[in-house]
């Protein structure tokens, strides 16, 4: 069975900055364990960061600035936390890596696993569109990246692909 990474947030794990978790639904984690062989990981808990944390956000940019190091990762206090959040990507890239991984399922908005949307870097709430740094560094090694809101478009690869498979075998 193919394995995929998920954010272990996603699985109820209480390791998001505010020692929360979040979760998808019943029936779309039915659907992924039908499917799939999950890889839980946190990119920032893995990097050694402590939960709960302080809220991060990237300052003037988005993942990949932060991998270009032309953008810093910053807790609402200030303390740069650029390194960790670096870390983590690279840990969970080399995961992927060991286990040949090609699809992730991330927590979006994360300044770390933020697939289409991020935080804006004021502090304010305000989301703008882009990629945290794990995101943007999978996304950058081949590994499709998706969020608990993007789930259908998963399943509508799958289906593209198995369909394709069948008609190499029928074709």
């Amino acid at each position: 069975m193919e394995k995929v990474l998920i954010s272990s947030c996603l699985l109820g794990n209480k390791v998001r900055y505010n020692a929360s978790g979040l979760s998808v639904s019943a029936q779309e984690l039915a659907w992924i364990r039908s499917n799939f062989e999950l890889i839980a990981m946190c990119p920032e808990v893995s990097a050694g960061l402590p939960t709960p944390r302080a809220p991060a956000e990237i300052i003037l940019g988005q993942g990949a600035d932060v991998i270009d190091r032309k953008a810093s990762v910053v807790e609402d206090d200030g303390h740069e936390v650029t390194a960790e959040f670096l870390h983590g990507a690279e840990l969970t890239l080399k995961k992927c890596r060991e286990q040949g991984i090609r699809y992730a399922i991330l927590a979006e908005g994360s300044p770390s696993c933020g697939s289409l949307q991020i935080y804006d870097g004021t502090f304010t709430g305000v989301k703008i569109p882009g990629q945290g740094v794990t995101a943007a560094m999978l996304h950058r090694d081949g590994i499709k990246v998706y969020s608990q809101h993007t789930l259908a478009n998963l399943k509508h690869e799958l289906e593209t692909l198995e369909l394709h498979d069948r008609m190499k075998v029928n074709g």
